[in-house]
């Protein structure tokens, strides 16, 4: 792991210097059209040293809330007097996010692909290039991602908590909910921390949507991440550390038909508690939909047309009983009147 920017950056075979903001073309691999399919990433580096922090977006190409994250964390007038580098790769997944699809034309996962390999399938390449041109160079990093197609998810950071670095950007993220999830084989989380660079995973919205105060909830806690790594000035206003969950339980539907939701994401409920109906087309037959823990829904399916085990709603177990502020929430990252819009902010220097 680079500790911290290095006088000279080299990406893509292009040298980026300290106080340089340049858009890089990282080459992956030929298709079969004779078109190269590359990686887009902006670098912006503040003219003092410090740390290197990888924001990325899309390594599911339908997944595309976090693209917006990104594009407004560019514009933001603050990265003007930043120290270190900022690494923002906004689609990883081309392919995917072209054709709307979260998988590779190999039919793989990308994120069940790292390391990858330089001479192996597409989604391998990929995975690949990507930890060695962008991850290797960086001191910590962030992985915008959204919930499937037809299911939300609610504004969540997944994390490796036991890691004390981790753990620390997390709590300096601002998320409502932090969840200790556990590494998964060839993911982008497991591949950065095998080679010292601790990751977050930044849930919320579904595929191929967008979601206003969960995109402006995300670029908030990069801001503020960015804050807690000495990259940008601290702020005054204290962040409110995340309710914390360990253990995750999905309910299933208990019969085939059509549901009918009556809690909303974010909502806490009760180990026992209806949470939906499910009727037959007919209206002839009923059936309760009973929350099988107590907690918080951090996801749940958008399609009403349901089978028996579906699963249906994602409930977070918290510990301890500590007050849930989800209207709190909303209300800190709802527009006002008063602020800037993020596209008035082109003309903004990025230089430091």
């Amino acid at each position: 792991m680079t500790q911290g920017s290095p006088a000279r950056l080299v990406i893509g075979g292009q040298t980026i210097e300290p106080g340089q903001h340049a858009m890089i073309e990282i080459p992956v691999a030929p298709m079969y059209t004779h078109d190269n399919l590359s990686i887009s990433a902006q670098v912006v580096r503040g003219r003092r040293p410090g740390p290197v922090l990888f924001v990325c977006a899309a390594i599911h190409g339908d997944e595309i809330n976090g693209v917006e994250i990104i594009r407004r964390l560019l514009k933001d007038p603050h990265l003007s007097r930043m120290r270190g580098t900022l690494i923002a790769i906004p689609i990883v997944n081309v392919y995917g996010f072209i054709n709307h699809t979260r998988y590779l034309p190999d039919g793989r996962d990308l994120n069940r692909s790292f390391p990858g390999s330089r001479r192996g399938s597409l989604t391998g390449r990929i995975a690949h290039t990507f930890l060695k041109e962008i991850v290797a160079h960086c001191t910590h990093g962030i992985d915008l991602h959204t919930g499937a197609r037809h299911r939300s998810n609610f504004p969540q950071i997944r994390a490796n908590l036991e890691d004390e670095a981790t753990l620390a950007m997390t709590e300096a993220f601002g998320a409502p909910l932090a969840i200790d999830a556990k590494i998964r084989d060839g993911s982008l989380r497991q591949a950065a921390g095998d080679i010292g660079v601790p990751v977050l995973l930044y849930e919320s919205c579904e595929a191929l949507r967008f979601d206003e105060i969960y995109i402006r909830a995300g670029v908030k806690g990069v801001l503020n991440v960015m804050r807690h790594l000495g990259m940008l000035r601290k702020s005054r206003a204290k962040t409110k550390r995340p309710v914390i969950s360990r253990s995750t339980n999905w309910t299933r539907a208990p019969e085939s038909g059509i549901l009918r939701v009556l809690v909303p994401l974010g909502a806490e409920v009760e180990e026992g508690q209806t949470i939906g109906f499910i009727a037959d087309p007919l209206g002839e037959s009923e059936v309760d939909v009973v929350a099988e823990n107590a907690g918080i829904v951090i996801g749940r399916t958008n399609l009403p047309l349901v089978y028996e085990g579906d699963a249906l709603f994602h409930i977070a177990e918290i510990e301890g009983r500590r007050k849930w502020e989800v209207e709190a929430f909303h209300e800190d990252h709802e527009p006002g009147q008063e602020e800037v819009n993020p596209d008035d902010l082109s003309s903004a220097p990025i230089a430091d």
